[in-house]
């Protein structure tokens, strides 16, 4: 949705690191700034990080990633490429894609019907291509990014708003009808819901597309989910933490390390 605004576009911040062609902060700042009409509320500000990869090794070493404040919500895309012009092109037509469908979100929660267009939650249908994790040797493997955070207390309906607007694949929260900590995530056309304890009996309305895993979390320690990530082969794996008994997610980093989300 496109909304015509009289408040000034913000100067796009361009940070970069390592190899970055000469060019790359002006062309990233053009094109950023080009997709500040289709937001569905003003752009207040807007930063831009570029790093090329060192490693000889990474297929993709180029790696853009934006971050809007959309009138006070966060909304952010990360792209990897083989050039770095490449991964700007590819960062603006993700911001594109990700503006017009939280939009259509902002509509839902404003009180309107959703009315996805065909193949509008199909999470495999998005033209940008989201970094690999760097396939580095499980016994070089280490947990070195742990994040903790109070987890918003919220519908699927808010949890699959913030998982777009943040740009992930995954989001950890905590179920307002069942008090549950949970996970959302791309599931087909639609989103999948993880609980420690799954409950298909909800009563409060939900506007997208949904299924509920049958599946309740495991409980394991933090060494048994990472023998659990290698096993089942994904990029991450939901469980019950053995010490807290709360739920945790445990990911593939994109340098081939751990990470791990914990709640506060």
């Amino acid at each position: 949705m496109k909304r015509s605004t009289t408040r000034a576009a913000p100067e796009v911040a361009v940070e970069h690191r390592g190899a970055v062609p000469d060019g790359s902060a002006d062309y990233a700042r053009s094109k950023v700034t080009a997709v500040f009409g289709h937001a569905p509320e003003p752009v207040l500000f807007a930063r831009v990080r570029l790093t090329m990869a060192a490693d000889p090794a990474v297929a993709r070493p180029a790696l853009a990633q934006a971050n809007l404040d959309v009138n006070g919500r966060l909304v952010r895309a990360q792209v990897a490429a083989e050039t770095m012009p490449e991964a700007i092109d590819r960062l603006h037509d993700r911001l594109l894609h990700r503006l017009r469908r939280i939009s259509r979100h902002w509509e839902a929660r404003r009180g309107a019907q959703p009315l996805p267009g065909p193949h509008e939650w199909r999470h495999d249908a998005e033209p940008a291509q989201r970094p690999d994790y760097y396939p580095r040797p499980v016994e070089e493997r280490e947990l070195i990014r742990h994040k903790s955070f109070t987890l918003a207390s919220e519908s699927p309906d808010e949890a699959a708003f913030d998982m777009e607007s943040l740009d992930y694949g995954f989001l950890l929260f905590t179920d307002v009808e069942t008090g549950q900590d949970s996970v959302i995530y791309h599931r087909g056309e639609g989103y999948r819901l993880a609980q420690v304890t799954p409950r298909e009996d909800r009563h409060d309305p939900v506007a997208v597309p949904l299924t509920i895993s049958p599946h309740p979390a495991p409980r394991l320690s933090v060494p048994a989910a990472i023998h659990r990530l290698e096993s089942i082969g994904l990029p991450w794996v939901f469980f019950l933490d053995d010490d807290t008994a709360r739920g945790n997610v445990l990911y593939h980093r994109y340098d081939g390390h751990y990470g791990l989300i914990t709640p506060a």
